[in-house]
């Protein structure tokens, strides 16, 4: 896979359309916000799981789940409410095999907003394909290049439901730092240039519902909207 470079980043035209073309892959992250391991605090410890995990705890939203910025989002047949993941998104801009964190930054070519969708289920680490794989589970703004941004963990989200502020969040509070969490998920999967790492999203993130519309906004990145609607009926 060629290297993603500068101008495939800035391709305000067709970012989404370019993440298709090449084959890239996306990787969801949980576990990754101080916020969230509080939330579930002794639940970490007890059966079957008995401790906090060791590596970042991560899911694949498969290419059928990528929406673009704008889209109407049907959830599956017979469901009702979505989880709002609000996050940000790592563009990978060259192969990182075992990278150290020192190094980990330069292997990004860009940041994009991201809202990981999910419907609501009790188990938090079994594989949640159902839940988090549907079709536009993954709607995806315009990305800007690494070298825009001066400190991305000051960046701050803002997730928004037909204009109204539901939760607000800033990558201060990640668990593994974004180097960090490029350096341990290198050590055991190449990350590939075109795939996109999600740093994380929030325990218990807020809902929508059919009619609603949908913002997720990140400072100095950009934006993406969208709407949600029934299956009206549509066979699963």
């Amino acid at each position: 896979m060629s290297l993603w470079n500068q101008s495939r980043v800035q391709n305000n035209n067709g970012f989404v359309q370019n993440l298709l073309a090449c084959g890239g892959e996306i990787y969801g992250v949980v576990l990754n916000d101080k916020t969230s391991l509080g939330k579930l605090g002794e639940e970490l410890s007890e059966a079957p799981y008995k401790a906090k995990p060791k590596a970042p705890a991560m899911y694949i939203k498969p290419r059928n789940t990528i929406a673009e910025n704008g889209a109407d989002i049907t959830l599956p047949t017979g469901e009702n409410n979505v989880e709002i993941g609000a996050v940000l998104g790592l563009v990978i801009g060259k192969s990182a095999s075992r990278v150290t964190e020192q190094t980990a930054m330069d292997h990004i070519a860009g940041f994009v907003a991201v809202a990981d969708l999910s419907l609501p289920h009790d188990s938090y680490y079994r594989p949640a394909i159902y839940e988090k794989c549907f079709d536009g589970a993954c709607p995806i703004g315009e990305a800007v290049t690494a070298d825009t941004i001066a400190d991305v963990h000051k960046l701050e989200i803002t997730t928004t439901i037909n204009g109204q502020q539901v939760a607000h969040r800033d990558l201060s509070d990640l668990h593994r730092s974004i180097p960090q969490l490029i350096s341990d998920v290198s050590k055991f999967m190449t990350l590939d240039s075109g795939d996109i790492l999600l740093t994380g999203v929030m325990y218990q993130a807020p809902q929508a519902k059919p009619g609603d519309t949908v913002q997720v906004k990140i400072d100095q990145v950009g934006t993406v909207e969208f709407s949600i609607s029934s299956a009206s009926g549509a066979q699963i």
